[in-house]
């Protein structure tokens, strides 16, 4: 009854990269039972630092009635966009597992990968609920090219979203070209980095970028689609010229997103069309003339579905690590 695992970052890895497809459903599934209300997901809490202002740790507690369990837990999640320089990834994170019905924590995971693949699943769920409207060209464009990129870029490639044409761009020039090259190498398409004008005039723009405010004052084209992942780089006036498709309203009317300056600015929330869950579920389509704008604050549950089918796997592969007597008393007296 009081078990507890581990499950090391490297088994994580493992995975997670074998299941890209399957991730993807689970995914889709915790979107429409949290439009279903049968989710519970807070906001998430940051703790900034005043000396370095880039920096942060994220909380994400969530609880869901999933497929085949009910579960609660929290995301810990730091992002320190100055370890780039020293070579080191940008973000690391734990997950942590709670049993509904004691309450007692179950499990610890490596979590920057399931925080990289359930982002990337967003991503890949909202392009295929969108490309029923907007059929894709091929032509990819992204801006960003860290680890969250590259995962996006390989899940919409192995969940068959059109990508036989990348186009990358980054501050760090040996960042972008890395993309490229894992573009062209390990998904066989063609791919070259590019200036920003070579990105946005791509059909499909990704934006994974560590943007604090807005610099893309672009606007979107009629049949473009925008997968606004890092959320702070386009200006309000180009998010109220598009389709607006938000993972949850109220989570991404916060913490300057552009949907959030987009509000401040008209001091109302007309411009958004619906959420992730909608266009999913052909509740909303895209207006004509306009380009599309998917904007995901990154939910809480995403990361407990990615979480306990990891654990799940891990456990029936033997490939978990149980802690004996984790828990100091098991018995009230």
């Amino acid at each position: 009854m009081f078990s507890f695992d581990v499950v090391p970052g490297k088994i994580v890895k493992g995975i997670l990269e074998s299941s890209a497809p399957a991730i993807v459903e689970l995914v889709e599934d915790a979107y429409l039972r949290h439009d279903d209300g049968r989710t519970v997901n807070p906001d998430s809490y940051f703790l900034r630092f005043p000396d370095r202002p880039d920096s942060r740790i994220i909380a994400l507690p969530a609880a869901a009635k999933l497929a085949d369990a009910e579960i609660a837990g929290i995301k810990w999640i730091a992002s320190f966009p100055g370890n780039v320089s020293a070579g080191l990834p940008r973000a690391s994170a734990v997950l942590v597992l709670n049993d509904l019905d004691t309450g007692y924590p179950i499990a610890l995971l490596e979590a920057a990968g399931i925080s990289a693949a359930r982002t990337a699943a967003s991503a890949a769920v909202a392009a295929r609920a969108i490309a029923r409207h907007l059929p894709p060209s091929g032509a990819i464009g992204i801006v960003g090219a860290g680890v969250i990129a590259r995962t996006i870029l390989r899940f919409l490639h192995l969940t068959g979203y059109p990508s036989a044409d990348v186009v990358v761009h980054d501050l760090d020039d040996e960042s972008a070209g890395r993309l490229a090259d894992f573009a062209v190498v390990d998904l066989g398409v063609r791919a070259r980095r590019g200036d920003l004008d070579a990105v946005l005039d791509c059909q499909t723009v990704v934006t994974a970028t560590t943007a604090l405010r807005p610099y893309i004052d672009r606007p979107l084209r009629d049949g473009q689609l925008v997968l606004n992942v890092s959320l702070r780089d386009f200006t309000p006036e180009v998010v109220l010229g598009a389709t607006n498709v938000l993972d949850d309203v109220e989570h991404c009317m916060k913490a300057n997103t552009s949907p959030h300056l987009a509000e401040q600015l008209t001091g109302n929330r007309d411009f958004v069309h619906g959420t992730i869950a909608q266009f999913v579920r052909g509740e909303r389509v895209p207006e004509a003339g306009r380009g599309v704008l998917v904007s995901p604050f990154g939910l809480g549950v995403l990361d407990l579905a990615v979480g306990a089918y990891v654990l799940d796997s891990a456990r029936r592969d033997g490939t978990a690590i149980a802690i004996p007597e984790f828990f100091g008393e098991t018995s009230r007296w």
